[in-house]
């Protein structure tokens, strides 16, 4: 890549950086101060970002703006500070609340299987919707019970899949 400094800036320019390196390596300079220097190096090289690059981020939530959010944010911690005494907290409701859905959902699915296994009582057993033999078929109670099962599953993967996001 071609420099657009003619060659008078360019030697300039290079003792000037090495005269800033012998400095900074005698070590005689205080590492806050140093790092006040390079600062101002990279703001030389780089100048500051503009707001125009941040309206990308604004097309892409359209209600508000990626600014907008941290700014919020940034109110919302302000207002609500929050320590690791009450995060902990929160986290451990949160576990407790995953383990009883789940609790829940196996439960169902148990409770369903019985249905099915176990004999119904007679008043269900009247109620037979598609018959596979004269004495045998659906009844009222196997479609109870694999809606009920069907509920558990849904509850189990539900709260295994909210368990794995957050």
């Amino acid at each position: 890549m071609k420099n657009k400094l003619p060659n008078n800036d360019e030697v300039l320019l290079d003792t000037k950086v090495d005269e800033l390196v012998l400095l900074l390596k005698k070590g005689n300079i205080d590492k806050e101060y140093i790092r006040a220097i390079q600062q101002k190096i990279n703001n030389a090289i780089e100048p500051d970002i503009s707001p125009q690059k941040f309206d990308v981020f604004g097309e892409i939530d359209e209600d508000q703006s990626r600014l907008d959010m941290v700014n919020n944010l940034e109110f919302l911690l302000a207002q609500h500070p929050v320590d690791s005494r009450q995060a902990k907290k929160y986290r451990l409701q949160e576990k407790l609340k995953h383990a009883v859905l789940i609790g829940i959902a196996i439960t169902m699915i148990v409770l369903g299987l019985a249905m099915i296994i176990m004999p119904a009582p007679p008043y269900f057993e009247m109620f037979t919707i598609f018959y596979f033999t004269k004495d045998d078929g659906i009844t009222l109670m196997d479609v109870i019970s694999v809606l009920i099962i069907l509920t558990g599953v849904y509850l189990f993967i539900n709260a295994l899949l909210r368990k794995s996001n957050s």
